[in-house]
C-alpha cells in the first residue's frame, strides 16, 4: 500500500473484513490506513452497514478502531435514509432486527404494519445466527402480491463476524428479484455510495481513487462499475484457495492492481 499511496492520494476502504473482523481491528490495515493519512492522503471508510454513519462509528470505537485511521465515513443506511424519503411516504414496513431502528431517526417516513406499508426496508436477519432466506418467504409473497418495492439497506449478502460468517440484507434481496419484487439498493455496487464518499473526500478525479475490498460482487464490482481501480482483499470471507483468480476471471476489465489477505504498508 505504501507504492499505491502516492498514486491513489484517495483510498475508499470497506470496513468490516478489511479494517476489523467484526471483534477486534485488524492491526496491519489500521497501521496502512493511519500511515496513508500522516503522508497526505485521505481515508474515507465505506461500507454496506444499515444503519447512520454516526452508529457506525460508535459501534466501530467500541471494536477498537481509531479515530485517525480514517476522514470520514459513509454508509449504506445514509444513503438508505434518502430513499426512505423517496419512496415511504405512505408508511415503511421495517424488515431486520430492532438495532437497526435508528434508521427512521429524524425522519418524516413512519414504521408502519407489512398490510399498511407503501414500501419495505430491508435492514437484515431478525436473528442472522438462526434464520435462513426460508424464513422470509411468507412476508415476501406477501409484499409481491401487494407490489410493494423493498429498498435494501445492506446490499452484502454475507459478512465476517469473527470467525462466523453471517447472512446479510442482499441475500433477501436476491430472492424478492428472483421472485420479480422490486429492490432499490443503497449501497456497494451501486453509484451513489460512492458519490457521497467523493463528496466527503473533496475529490473529483476518479483516477486518484483506490476502493479497497473484500467483496467481488460488492467491492470489486462496485469499483469496475464506477471507473476507479481497486485492491482485492482476499482473506476474510473469501474461503477459496483461488480466490484472486475467481475474481480476475469474472471481472477481467477491472484494475485489479493488488491482491492480498490483508492490508498492510511495507
Amino acid at each position: 500500500m505504501q507504492d499505491l499511496a502516492t498514486a491513489y492520494p484517495v483510498w475508499l476502504c470497506d470496513v468490516w473484513g478489511v479494517v476489523h473482523d467484526g471483534a477486534k481491528p485488524i492491526a496491519s490495515a489500521v497501521d496502512a490506513l493511519q500511515r496513508h493519512r500522516r503522508e497526505g492522503g485521505k481515508v474515507i471508510l465505506i461500507t454496506n452497514a444499515p444503519r447512520p454513519n454516526q452508529t457506525i462509528r460508535t459501534q466501530i470505537d467500541a471494536i477498537g478502531v481509531p479515530r485517525d485511521a480514517y476522514d470520514a465515513m459513509v454508509t449504506s443506511g445514509d444513503v438508505t435514509r434518502h430513499l426512505m424519503m423517496q419512496h415511504g411516504k405512505g408508511g415503511l414496513f421495517h424488515m431486520g432486527p430492532a438495532f437497526d431502528l435508528p434508521l427512521f431517526d429524524g425522519l418524516d417516513a413512519k414504521r408502519v404494519p407489512l398490510a399498511q406499508a407503501s414500501a419495505v426496508v430491508c435492514t437484515g436477519f431478525v436473528d442472522e445466527t438462526r434464520e435462513t432466506v426460508r424464513d422470509y418467504l411468507p412476508q415476501l409473497l406477501e409484499m409481491k402480491a401487494k407490489g410493494l418495492g423493498m429498498i435494501c439497506a445492506n446490499p452484502d449478502k454475507v459478512v465476517r463476524k469473527g470467525d462466523v460468517l453471517v447472512p446479510c440484507a442482499g441475500a433477501i434481496a436476491e430472492e424478492y428479484e428472483k421472485m420479480g419484487g422490486t429492490v432499490w439498493m443503497a449501497g456497494k455496487p451501486f453509484a451513489p455510495i460512492y458519490d457521497v464518499a467523493l463528496v466527503l473526500a473533496a475529490c473529483t478525479d476518479k483516477g486518484q481513487v483506490l476502493a479497497i475490498g473484500d467483496g467481488p460482487e460488492t467491492d470489486i464490482k462496485g469499483a469496475l462499475a464506477y471507473g476507479v481501480a481497486c485492491v482485492f482483499i482476499s482473506g476474510g470471507i473469501n474461503s477459496s484457495a483461488d480466490a484472486e483468480g475467481e475474481v480476475r476471471r469474472k471481472y477481467p476489465e477491472a484494475d485489479i492492481v493488488r491482491a492480498m489477505p490483508e492490508l498492510y504498508w511495507g
